[in-house]
């Protein structure tokens, strides 16, 4: 009986401890990202964005809930650039979507990930709402540019070993891209300047995937040499996530990743935050530069509650996980 009674209690526990290695920016960082960049804005945009800074922020993150429920939805977050180039430049796709279709296929583009090209087909879209004096677009859009300008500024959203796969580094991905920003964003410099008009969005899209896999090299040789130098019970601990016993990289292994980095993170993420913002300044003037200050307040316009933006449950990610 006690052999039985142990058995289940050994199964609840499992449950209870599981591995935590999120996703993208991780829900955090690209909250963080969406809130601060409201304020690299001009007074134009500044209040209309601070009265809604909490659905900005709040809403960062339904891409991501979208994954769990729409499999098209996994493509737009990254690019694996390796598959078409080996190193920099890019000198081997096309930047335009249609002139990289000619060459390889729609097919092979969609297979391999499309975040460039999304960003500009979302701001494509949040120009017309701009245009339309549409709030609840405005709003919906924005949060979600943010999003994609956000994975578009992470190093492991360039790449086919994203989550170290191929390298013996599987967890690589949340652990930069999650549990670095958690334990050390809150002493990164967020004073990263204005908005700027982006004459070029497709070239600015482009040149954030290019700057994310320009630093490949380093996470993946940093995280491997520091394996050898702790042993396994030292490069993870087990934390209370709400109700749940999480397992993650232990405080002192992050430490030495990040330090080993070398500011890498928040480089990237003060990067992000002006990006979004001048994404967000960029559709406005483009759409014809309403005035925001006549719109009514958000709780008249709150977008109906669509399936997408239902909490993440215990679904498993439809098309690739990371």
């Amino acid at each position: 009986m006690k052999a039985i009674i142990y058995k289940y209690f050994a199964a609840f526990l499992l449950c209870l401890i599981t591995p935590v290695f999120g996703t993208g920016w991780g829900f955090f960082a690209h909250q963080q990202i969406n809130k601060l960049s409201v304020f690299c804005l001009p007074p134009e945009l500044f209040g209309f964005y601070k009265t809604h800074i909490d659905f900005i922020t709040q809403h960062a993150v339904d891409p991501d809930k979208r994954r769990y429920l729409v499999k098209e939805e996994a493509v737009k977050h990254y690019i694996d650039i390796d598959f078409y180039e080996r190193v920099l430049p890019f000198d081997t796709i096309p930047r335009s979507f249609m002139k990289a279709a000619e060459k390889y296929s729609k097919d092979t583009l969609f297979a391999y990930g499309v975040v460039p090209w999304n960003i500009t087909w979302v701001l494509k879209d949040l120009t017309e709402a701009f245009k339309n004096k549409d709030e609840a677009k405005i709003l919906k859009l924005s949060a979600e540019i943010g999003h994609y300008v956000g994975d578009a500024h992470v190093p492991l959203h360039t790449t086919s070993n994203y989550n170290g796969q191929f390298t013996q580094q599987h967890g690589i991905h949340g652990f930069l891209e999650s549990r670095l920003p958690e334990l050390f964003a809150v002493d990164y410099d967020f004073f990263v300047g204005k908005a700027a008009y982006i004459h070029n969005p497709l070239e600015a899209a482009w040149l954030a995937v290019e700057g994310s896999f320009a630093c490949l090299d380093s996470v993946f040789y940093f995280e491997k040499s520091l394996q050898k130098s702790f042993k396994e019970n030292e490069r993870y601990s087990f934390e209370h996530k709400g109700q749940n016993l999480v397992k993650v990289y232990s405080s002192v292994y992050s430490k030495a990743f990040h330090q080993k980095l070398n500011g890498m993170v928040e480089r990237r993420m003060q990067l992000a935050v002006l990006s979004v913002a001048s994404f967000w300044y960029t559709a406005w003037v483009n759409g014809g530069q309403p005035d925001l200050g006549n719109f009514v307040t958000l709780k008249n316009l709150m977008p109906e509650k669509a399936p997408e933006m239902l909490p993440v449950n215990e679904q498993k990610m439809l098309g690739r996980e990371e």
